[in-house]
């Protein structure tokens, strides 16, 4: 259970329960199995879906930036 959470929350929270046609309680649910899930692969996923909508860009990896950023200083 979790308690003292601000009203601002709740009602961002209930907001957008609302929006998704979602109880509160069933957002909520989401919201934490979201939270708990593995990040690496929901980082991947939004990596991909950036991706996805910029097509006709070139695609460095990271390791190459971070390398040039270091090799710069």
């Amino acid at each position: 259970m979790i308690r003292n959470v601000e009203a601002s929350v709740l009602n961002t929270l209930r907001t957008r329960a609302t929006a998704r046609g979602l109880s509160l309680e069933a957002e909520l649910r989401e919201v934490l199995t979201r939270a708990a899930g593995h990040p690496r692969a929901d980082l991947a996923e939004e990596f991909a879906a950036v991706r996805a909508a910029t097509p006709n860009k070139p695609h460095r990896p990271a390791e190459d930036l971070v390398r040039e950023s270091r090799d710069e200083r």
